[in-house]
């Protein structure tokens, strides 16, 4: 362990109280000694204030022992902190392994503070600290599981549908079949609850409910999308319910004659005054809405017992008109099978009508922010709430379906003896005879034809309305909450342009005011249209999706293994929550197909904005570890198959140094292995490690930041080395996975090599036989204007990769790094190359001189495919004999067809061999003149003395033995600049000089020859002598 160094810390003993005894064992040797404090230390409580004293430093130490090591504690595992206080964390790696920060924060890291820490674990109610001035002040209203989540779910789950639909439901499928679209409804409920309980235990859960679930399990795409639909989708919710109460205040209105203009405008001014009532009690706070919600929830109940005691009270002759004679088990017998009339009579019709009554499990989730421990809360009260409602449903069915027969006529005057003749149906054993409006389905009371029917039975019928008031307002209340909270969440994230501006929070719950006010204006322009009937569809299958994407993503982010999907929940199962997915989609379009359609359309344009516009988050998503395990499958599955030539992709390693030191190296290898093959940008950083250390994992995220922004799909690996060669060696061995390896070292032209070290000359020219060793292709591009654009960003360049073109003229040695803000080179100004701009119609010249195997053909005809380069015509040249030039053209164009690349131009050069003009020769004789041994032909021992400590010298021997390959590179600039002057592009065959009888500088002269006073970019190719291209199909 990490000694703490002799340093005076203080802690105020106010804050080391805590309720852990810490008990050391001291051997006896040990414990005189004065670090460990009293000699007697069997047992130390940090309660004890006089323990605590600047003398003595056991309250900073880790189980008795002198340490800047700490125990596990929240605070090191936590996003959030106290605003009052300086955020404490675990020492790092440096300071433990090399060296400790003499910083006031650090050395306070190590202090242990139970009290914060068991203030943490136990209240769990530390909010994230709110930049600026905009923090809330005082003790935020919090919930529990029952008040906060079942209650508010049950009376969401409540609505219309129970007092007014179910009796009908259950006259028309029977009290079996109700029993099963129950059921059946309630599944999905109930496996969308466990999926939420698994989500919502699995990780601190903040406020943005259901968006907040999605999000952070399926990532911002899915997230962001039925995170926007799902609060607008509230928010016209508070509408519906909302209208559901004011037609009902109207139909009472009307049936007491009292009107205030007309049936549609009473159901506008109605909606108008209720849900502005409705954000006055949201405005007021949380706990004034959740006290409403108490207050709905009482009254429900009421109702409800006031009708299980009107099921038992004996009917009057009124009620028995209107077919409800109590409990008769005829009656449960003929109501338990179906009886279908109308055009919804059917199974799916009426699972369709009852099923947006089993929704509202979300209405707890979406005020995640709300309550007390959310990972508790959640799971208990969906749950408890679904248990509960389906408890009533069943029951609601079962009694009134033992008590209400399905046809009467409510005329009192229909009686009949018991036992007369022509009477049929179950009411003439009870003195009835409802037989002429049953036979002609025109009475107007019984199960099937009166909607009131719980008003009916119910033993005092207001009290029925005012359970239909109770759940039309607690739904629209519930949805007048949850819509501002989940667009909040969504606001902050901005994943989305505009909608910022109703994120921000007021008060010590951070309410969303903005939220509300918006959400206020949407419900009142769909209350103001007073006929929703279209658009309720549209809501139900929105509800729908979330349900579907939350059981989507419980079943995805278990099926991916993650190490971070540990949710506390245990009782759920990833094929139930698929099960639940699919059953969901399903019902969507079961309900109504067009609006399946039209929500389904909705998420995935929202989906693709996303996707476009590749929002800067990351929260760990179940997405990305299914990328990571097909990644991973596929990169295994890779290695079982062999390499075919008909798969060969070139994979580069580009030695950028940092990649946006060399802009058109970079455009140009990404613009023929995108979406085609692997490119690695690799950077070696020469200097001293503990240096480089720091700056090295710094500038490695900017500098894969800097390619994304300028879409360059490459990888960044840089590596320390004490040599440029080395390093590059090791990018070579070490760089890639798999089959996923690099194969061509693609570098840019070493421009300065004459001024340069010389040394650093034989180490370029050293990479070039390293690579051939290793088996690698190699590509060089060379620019007139060269390719470091360093010195135009006032930076400083690795040296030994290449340094800045001119020489340092102050003398002092560049940087090992560049010194840039990492900020500032994501933020920078993106400079341009010649491949990223149209071409038009120019030429791509390829000098194919020597069989590589094909490399040389194969990266222009990558190019080539290219929209930027698509226009562009490539001419092939190729040496050949003046006497056989026709032959030689038609062998070349037939083996090119072979090829299938479309390359029809093709040109022989017969004067390939001539003799370059004398200037031309007396300047390369120029060039290599500072670098002659000048030794007069002496034998290799002599000569080898005289190169002792500079083996770029170049003999005379070595001139005249390489005498035809110098006049070939001399003659071919000559043709160069004949042909290709005016070229967009070219590609030329790179010569190889043999390693151990070629001086790097002589080999340097030739490529500088070679490529020397030509406008456009010159690529020398050399392929590593294996094919790469084949004219077999197996």
């Amino acid at each position: 362990m990490a000694e703490l160094q002799a340093i005076d810390r203080s802690i105020s003993p106010a804050n080391s109280n805590g309720r852990f005894t810490i008990s050391t064992l001291i051997s006896t040797e040990d414990s005189d000694r004065s670090q460990y404090g009293q000699a007697d230390t069997a047992a130390f409580d940090t309660a004890q204030a006089n323990y605590l004293t600047h003398n003595n430093t056991f309250y900073m130490q880790t189980f008795g022992y002198n340490t800047i090591d700490v125990v596990p504690t929240y605070e090191n595992y936590a996003n959030t902190k106290i605003a009052s206080e300086t955020r404490k964390t675990r020492p790092t790696l440096s300071d433990l392994h090399t060296f400790l920060k003499q910083e006031s924060n650090r050395l306070r890291s190590g202090v242990y503070d139970p009290h914060r820490t068991n203030s943490f674990s136990e209240g769990g109610t530390a909010e994230e600290a709110v930049e600026g001035d905009d923090q809330p002040q005082g003790e935020p209203v919090r919930f529990g599981w029952v008040k906060g989540v079942m209650i508010r779910c049950m009376l969401n789950i409540w609505g219309v549908i129970l007092y007014l639909r179910l009796p009908w439901i259950t006259a028309q499928a029977g009290i079996a079949l109700t029993w099963v679209i129950i059921l059946l409804s309630v599944t999905v409920t109930t496996v969308t609850g466990l999926s939420i309980s698994a989500i919502s235990t699995n990780g601190k859960v903040k406020s943005g409910g259901t968006y907040f679930l999605i999000s952070r399990s399926l990532g911002p795409e899915l997230g962001g999308s039925i995170g926007l639909i799902f609060a607008f989708a509230n928010a016209v919710a508070v509408a519906m319910h909302t209208v559901g109460f004011a037609e009902t205040v109207r139909d009472l209105l009307q049936e007491y004659n009292s009107p205030i203009v007309d049936p549609t405008n009473d159901i506008r001014i109605i909606g108008v005054i209720t849900v502005t009532v409705l954000l006055g009690i949201s405005l007021a706070g949380m706990e004034w809405e959740a006290k409403a919600q108490v207050l709905f929830f009482f009254v429900i109940m009421v109702s409800f017992i006031n009708y299980v005691v009107g099921t038992i009270i004996p009917a009057s002759v009124e009620k028995q008109a209107k077919g409800f004679f109590s409990y008769r088990a005829e009656i449960f017998a003929q109501n338990f099978v179906p009886n279908w009339r109308g055009p919804d009579g059917s199974f799916f019709g009426l699972f369709s009508i009852f099923f947006p009554s089993a929704t509202g499990i979300l209405a707890g989730a979406n005020i995640s922010g709300d309550l007390k421990d959310p990972a508790v809360a959640i799971p208990k009260g969906t749950l408890m709430a679904i248990f509960w409602t389906t408890i009533s449903y069943l029951a609601i069915s079962a009694t009134i379906g033992s008590c209400v027969v399905r046809d009467a006529s409510g005329n009192v005057n229909d009686t009949l003896p018991v036992g007369s003749l022509g009477c049929e149906g179950l009411a003439c054993s009870y003195g009835w005879n409802f037989t002429e409006c049953s036979q002609t389905h025109s009475c107007h009371y019984g199960l099937i034809n009166y909607y009131q029917t719980m008003s009916m039975v119910s033993g005092f019928a207001p009290l029925i309305t005012a359970g239909i008031f109770g759940a039309t307002l607690s739904s629209a209340l519930a949805c007048l909450v949850s819509a501002p909270k989940v667009f909040q969440c969504l606001c902050k994230d901005q994943l989305y342009p505009i909608i910022g501006f109703f994120g921000k929070g007021y008060g010590k719950n951070n309410e969303p005011i903005r939220g509300y006010i918006l959400t206020y204006i949407i419900a009142i322009g769909f209350i103001l249209i007073a006929e929703l009937n279209a658009i309720a569809p549209i809501i139900s299958n929105f509800f729908l999706c979330s349900y579907a994407l939350i059981n989507f993503s419980c079943f995805h982010a278990s099926v991916t293994n993650s190490p971070g999907w540990r949710p506390s929940f245990r009782y759920y199962s990833k094929w139930a929550a698929l099960f639940g997915a699919i059953v969901s989609v399903v019902i969507m379009f079961l309900l109504t197909w067009w609006a399946a359609l039209i929500a389904i359309g909705i998420i995935v344009f929202l989906l693709g904005y996303v996707l476009y516009k590749k929002p800067g988050v990351n929260w760990g998503s179940s997405v990305q570890a299914g990328s990571y395990n097909m990644a991973l499958n596929y990169t295994v599955g890779l290695n079982e198959v062999d390499d075919h030539i008909k798969n060969y992709r070139p994979q580069c390693l580009v030695l950028t140094g940092p990649p946006n030191f060399r802009p058109a190296l970079v455009d140009f290898v990404g613009t023929f292995t995108k979406n085609l093959s692997l490119m690695i940008c690799g950077n070696v950083l020469v200097g001293p490690g503990k240096q480089m250390m720091s700056e090295f994992q710094l500038a490695s995220r900017s500098h894969v930041k800097w390619l994304t922004k300028r879409k360059i799909k490459a990888f960044y690996a840089d590596v320390l080395a004490e040599d440029l060669r080395t390093g590059v060696q090791i990018l070579m061995q070490a760089s890639g996975l798999g089959r996923l390896k690099p194969n061509v070292l693609v570098m840019g032209f070493k421009k300065n090599w004459q001024t340069a070290h010389p040394q650093t000359v034989e180490e370029y020219i050293g990479i070039l036989h390293d690579a051939f060793d290793f088996k690698f292709g190699i590509c060089m591009m060379r620019r007139k204007e060269g390719l470091n654009i360093s010195r135009l960003m006032q930076a400083h360049v690795n040296p030994a990769f290449d340094q800045a073109e001119e020489p340092q003229r102050n003398g002092d040695a560049p940087t090992p790094m560049s010194t840039l803000d990492p900020d500032a080179l994501v933020a920078e100004q993106q400079s341009s190359s010649i491949f990223q701009v149209e071409q038009g119609k120019k030429t791509i010249d390829i000098y194919w001189l020597f069989d590589d195997g094909g490399l040389t053909l194969l990266i222009p005809y990558l190019l080539g495919r290219k929209k930027r380069w698509g226009k562009c015509k490539i001419r092939v040249f190729v040496g050949g004999q003046i006497n056989r030039m026709d032959e030689e053209r038609k062998a070349i164009i037939s083996l090119l067809s072979k090829f299938r690349l479309g390359f029809h131009e093709v040109h022989v050069l017969p004067d390939i061999n001539q003799k370059p003009r004398p200037e031309h020769m007396k300047r390369f004789e120029d060039l290599i003149a500072p670098f002659r041994l000048h030794d007069g032909f002496k034998d290799d021992v002599v000569v080898n003395e005289m190169r002792h400590g500079c083996p770029w010298k170049i003999s005379d021997e070595e001139i005249a033995k390489n005498k035809a390959k110098s006049l070939r590179q001399v003659r071919m600039n000559e043709i160069l600049l004949d042909y290709s002057r005016d070229a967009g592009l070219i590609f030329i065959t790179l010569p190889i000089a043999r390693k151990g009888r070629c001086p790097s500088s002589l080999y340097m002269a030739w490529l500088e020859t070679l490529s020397q006073d030509l406008r456009p970019p010159v690529i020398l190719v050399r392929g590593n002598q294996e094919n790469v291209l084949t004219f077999y199909c197996q």
